[in-house]
C-alpha cells in the first residue's frame, strides 16, 4: 500500500550555531497510497527538504516518518539505501543525468545494484523509453537531447525499479509551457498505474492541474493549507 505518514517532523540546519535554521517546523501529514499530491510554496518554504526526508535522502532532526505504519526514520543508512532503491523513484530539478552515457544507459543505472539480469533490464528500460515517446533516442548521449527529452529520460530512470512512490522536485522549473503540458500528460498516465506521486512546485500550471488530487501549501517550514 505504501501510505506515508509524517509525525512532528522538524529539520534544522547548522544546529547549535549562530546560523541555525529550521527548514521544517512541525509537519504532520498522511499521504494515502495512490494519491497525486503537490507541495507548493515560495522558495525556502521547506518543500524540497520535506521531499528529501520522505524519500530517505535526509533524516529529520525531530519526528517520525512511517511507511505503511513502519517507522523508517531510525533505519540505518544501509537499510535506507535499500528502501530508496525499492520504494522510491526520484526526478530531480536538475535531472542529474550522466553526461557521456546514452539515454538507455542512464535509465538502467539505478537497477544495477539490484543484480537484475542485463537483458530483461534492458528490455524494461526500452519499454519505459517507448512509453514516454523517447525510445528513438535510446542510443543518444543525454547531453545531445532536448530539455523535454532529458526530462522523459529522467522519469524513465525513476521508474526502472518499478517503485510505488515517485518523488519529483520542481519538475517543470526548467520547462517552457509546451513541455510543461507534456509533463502533465505523462503525470496523468503514471497516476493511472496506482503510484503515489509527490511533487514540489510553485508553478501554477502544475498546482492548478486537474491531475493533482491534493494541494498542500507550505510557508516557513509549516503547512498552511491542505486541500
Amino acid at each position: 500500500m505504501n501510505a506515508i505518514e509524517l509525525v512532528g517532523i522538524r529539520k534544522a540546519f547548522n544546529r547549535g550555531l549562530a546560523t541555525e535554521v529550521w527548514a521544517l517546523d512541525g509537519i504532520d501529514v498522511t499521504i494515502p497510497a495512490g494519491q497525486v499530491a503537490v507541495f507548493s510554496g515560495p522558495s525556502g518554504s521547506g518543500k524540497t527538504t520535506l521531499l528529501s526526508i520522505i524519500g530517505g535522502m535526509a533524516r529529520p532532526t525531530e519526528g517520525r516518518v512511517r511507511l505503511d505504519g513502519q517507522d523508517v526514520s531510525s533505519y540505518s543508512e544501509r537499510f535506507l539505501t535499500v528502501l530508496r532503491r525499492m520504494r522510491f523513484g526520484f526526478v530531480f530539478q536538475d535531472l542529474h543525468l550522466i553526461r557521456g552515457l546514452s539515454a538507455l544507459e542512464n535509465v538502467m543505472i539505478p537497477a544495477y545494484p539490484l543484480g537484475n539480469d542485463w537483458h530483461p533490464l534492458r528490455d524494461r528500460a526500452l519499454s519505459l523509453l517507448s512509453r514516454l515517446d523517447v525510445v528513438h533516442r535510446a542510443a543518444t548521449r543525454v547531453e545531445f537531447l532536448s530539455g523535454g527529452e532529458q526530462q522523459r529520460v529522467a522519469i524513465a530512470r525513476a521508474l526502472v525499479n518499478d517503485p510505488p512512490v515517485l518523488l519529483a522536485d520542481e519538475p517543470t522549473a526548467n520547462l517552457d509551457s509546451a513541455l510543461t503540458t507534456q509533463f502533465l500528460g505523462i503525470l496523468e498516465s503514471l497516476s493511472g498505474d496506482g503510484r503515489t506521486i509527490l511533487m514540489s512546485s510553485h508553478d501554477p500550471a502544475v498546482t492548478s492541474s486537474a491531475v493533482i488530487q491534493r494541494r498542500i501549501a507550505m510557508h516557513d517550514g509549516r503547512i498552511v493549507e491542505d486541500r
